[in-house]
């Protein structure tokens, strides 16, 4: 299974919440920038949720990704599940099942994040793709 990193850019952008839902839940619209053999923009939609403990809170994303993987063009579908319990944290960004178009069509993969000391982000991406 191939396996490249390296770094992005991401902006988050705060959007409006159901009103029952303010004060407990943010909602965020992603813009990212992905450089080294993942050459691609990404668009995405977040929602978190806070608790009362501190260290502890969830969320969860979906983004669309496209540009060029390892020289092959197309787009896929992301999902994030996120969970902080008390300071532990528990990813997981995996490619949505039958979400690549183009040249990657098959793909499929998990990625995780690691934002080093600076705040800069990385990404580590496992991931499969059809010979062709």
């Amino acid at each position: 299974m191939p396996h490249i990193e390296g770094p992005f850019n991401v902006t988050l952008s705060p959007q409006p919440v159901h009103e029952a839902a303010e004060g407990q839940f943010g909602r965020m619209a992603l813009d990212k920038q992905f450089h080294g053999d993942l050459q691609a923009s990404s668009r995405g939609e977040m929602l978190a949720a806070m608790t009362q403990t501190k260290g502890s809170a969830g969320y969860v994303a979906l983004e669309k990704v496209e540009g060029t993987l390892a020289g092959r063009s197309g787009s896929f579908l992301m999902v994030h599940r996120g969970l902080m319990d008390r300071g532990r944290a528990d990813l997981s960004v995996t490619v949505v099942p039958d979400s690549g178009t183009g040249e990657l069509v098959g793909l499929s993969g998990r990625m995780s994040i690691d934002v080093r000391e600076g705040g800069a982000h990385f990404y580590l991406f496992d991931y499969e793709l059809p010979e062709g």
